[in-house]
């Protein structure tokens, strides 16, 4: 198993605490791809995976709806992605991704809880090094299909890594830029994605004390209770 599995293992992907932030993220990231795309999921595949992260959230189907009609209104908050670059306290690195209609209220708020806990707010490229950009999907298991097989069929599509979840569901990691190859193979293969998203994974953690772990928690509690950020990774170990 490579580094993505053991990131994955270590996080134990913990999700945002409340079921209204992870609504509210989805319904946001729906927008800005209808925006990009167009609000026919068939011609939009950033769309058509965001739906499915709906679905497995269990996001009631007209939050859905609503959030592809809001984005093809006229009045639109125009949302945008914003990516900031930062320390937490004793040196750990931060990538905060946010989705904003207003980058200027959001800048104040991710410095002040910066500051706020020890840490201090970057400058673009800062940490970014530290941390490879994947995409991940969550694929329902089909029966008969050998994973080392399938890692070596999909190997030209960009998948670094798969591997089995408890649940009998497996995992596919590749490049950021695989997105798309990855997505179609999967499709036209007619492999169940149960979800996808990106994940920032850190070439080399940090560890702390128990103490030292808990403040950067809190910063990162902080971050969860601000509804512009969709997103934190850092670099501390477990």
């Amino acid at each position: 198993m490579g580094r993505a599995f053991e990131y994955r293992k270590a996080r134990k992907l913990k999700r945002w605490g409340n079921m209204a932030k992870t609504f509210t993220k989805i319904g946001k990231d729906i927008m800005i791809a209808v925006k990009d795309g167009g609000p026919d999921p068939q011609a939009n595949s950033r769309l058509r995976v965001l739906i499915q992260n709906a679905k497995a959230a269990n996001m009631p189907k007209e939050n859905v709806e609503r959030a592809i009609k809001k984005a093809t209104s006229k009045d639109m908050e125009n949302y945008s992605e914003v990516v900031y670059e930062g320390y937490g306290p004793f040196g750990i690195a931060m990538i905060v991704e946010t989705a904003t209609d207003n980058p200027t209220r959001t800048v104040a708020n991710v410095r002040s809880y910066f500051n706020k806990f020890g840490g201090s707010l970057g400058t673009s490229g800062c940490v970014e090094y530290m941390f490879e950009h994947k995409c991940m999907f969550k694929v329902k298991a089909k029966d008969g299909i050998d994973l080392e097989e399938l890692e070596l069929e999909m190997i030209d599509y960009g998948i670094q890594e798969i591997f089995s979840e408890e649940d009998g569901e497996f995992i596919i990691y590749g490049d950021f830029e695989a997105f798309g190859p990855i997505q179609k193979y999967l499709e036209e293969n007619h492999f169940e994605i149960i979800s996808a998203e990106f994940e920032r994974i850190p070439s080399d953690t940090k560890e702390l004390s128990t103490e030292q772990v808990e403040k950067n928690e809190k910063l990162l509690e902080k971050f969860e209770d601000d509804d512009d950020v969709n997103n934190v990774f850092h670099n501390m170990k477990g």
